[in-house]
């Protein structure tokens, strides 16, 4: 089956990316996920191979190619290394997509030059304490003072993957309380320096997996934030957020796909060099039907993950389109990924071995982004049901 989804510009960029990866990250990765995350100076290193600039108008230092396939390879790429180019995903599938939709013409003057440089990494804060998928509930406020020249910004945010390295973060917070006919009412969107008085980092978050990734509780005391900062429009907030959970679900049903045809990879490669009862893994009946089943799923997975790509391109995909590759993706990932751990017996246990370590990162496809739950509410209301 032919795949049709890249061009010639995007394989060299594929063997551009490779060489970085085994050049740059696979020498050092080991410490990274003994540190619980990657050096500050990676993502300089990443900007200047101009990752972050792809989808940036030339203008303002970007290559202005309106494309999101660049980072697909990117996910295929480091999943098939086995690595991850730490917190800076948010940067680019998060942050970006807001700047370019929201800020001013002066705004994007200000933030994007340094977002290309990586002198300026972003992260997006939505979820609170209590609230988890219930965006709508959060209870962060940032209200305008009485000059109107800025917004007092108090609350508490977590699970903010890049949020120990982010210079700026997108904040979500109430600016108007909810009404009785739309609770969603009232959250806007604000570009939150972090260096400001009263903006501070909680704990660095030991997650299960994605460990190179720096994942963080946030707290704002009184934090001034200029008129000049806020995105959007006030109380908008959360249709720009609904707007852009699309391109963040593809991202995830990418990666998840990605994870599950490396994952096939490592088994393949595993059982054809280790040998029981003086025979290959590989020789075994069972294997053989095992790895086949995988690999039809990664099939399936392959041709979701490229017509979403295609439609996101396109501007064609929908909320619903997004929730069910996603659904679709990520459960694939975890059935495929449970099973090529299996296949390297004890050893698929230790995260010297690829397979573990994907296995502990791939948990969390299913939840971040919107629980499978959610997906399948989204799907369903789709359906008229």
């Amino acid at each position: 089956m032919r795949r049709t989804v890249f061009n010639e510009d995007h394989e060299a960029f594929r063997d551009t990316i490779r060489a970085f990866i085994e050049a740059e990250v696979v020498p050092v990765y080991d410490e990274w996920f003994a540190a619980g995350q990657a050096p500050r100076d990676f993502y300089y290193k990443l900007a200047e191979l101009g990752v972050f600039g792809i989808r940036v108008p030339e203008e303002f230092g970007g290559a202005g190619i309106d494309s999101y396939k660049f980072e697909a390879v990117m996910y295929e790429e480091t999943s098939r290394a086995g690595v991850q180019f730490g917190g800076s995903g948010v940067h680019v599938l998060l942050g970006l997509p807001y700047i370019k939709m929201l800020a001013t013409d002066e705004q994007k003057k200000r933030f994007l030059p340094k977002f290309v440089s990586g002198e300026e990494m972003w992260a997006l804060a939505m979820t609170e304490p209590g609230t988890g998928s219930d965006l709508a509930g959060m209870k962060t406020t940032a209200k305008l003072s009485e000059d109107g020249t800025h917004y007092v910004l108090n609350g508490a945010k977590t699970f903010i993957t890049g949020g120990v390295h982010a210079d700026k973060v997108i904040v979500c917070a109430r600016t108007d309380a909810p009404t009785a006919e739309d609770r969603r009412h009232g959250i806007s969107l604000f570009a939150v320096d972090t260096k400001s008085e009263g903006y501070s980092i909680g704990r660095k978050l030991d997650k299960l997996g994605l460990k190179t990734s720096d994942t963080a509780e946030l707290a704002f005391v009184d934090v001034k934030v200029p008129v000049e900062d806020l995105l959007g429009e006030e109380n908008k907030g959360f249709y720009y957020l609904g707007h852009n959970l699309a391109s963040e679900r593809w991202g995830i049903a990418f990666g998840a796909y990605a994870q599950a045809k490396a994952a096939v990879r490592f088994a393949k490669e595993y059982v054809q060099e280790r040998t029981v009862f003086g025979k290959p893994v590989a020789s075994f009946q069972n294997t053989k039907f095992e790895l086949a089943a995988c690999q039809a799923e990664v099939d399936a997975a392959e041709a979701v993950a490229d017509r979403a790509l295609e439609a996101l391109d396109a501007g064609e995909l929908t909320p619903a389109e997004a929730a069910s590759a996603k659904l679709f993706c990520t459960e694939v990932a975890h059935r495929v990924i449970d099973r090529c751990l299996q296949l390297h017996g004890g050893y698929g246990f230790m995260n010297e071995y690829p397979i573990a370590r994907l296995y502990a990162d791939n948990r969390v496809n299913r939840i971040y982004g919107g629980t499978s739950e959610i997906m399948k509410t989204i799907i369903a209301k789709d359906m008229g049901l």
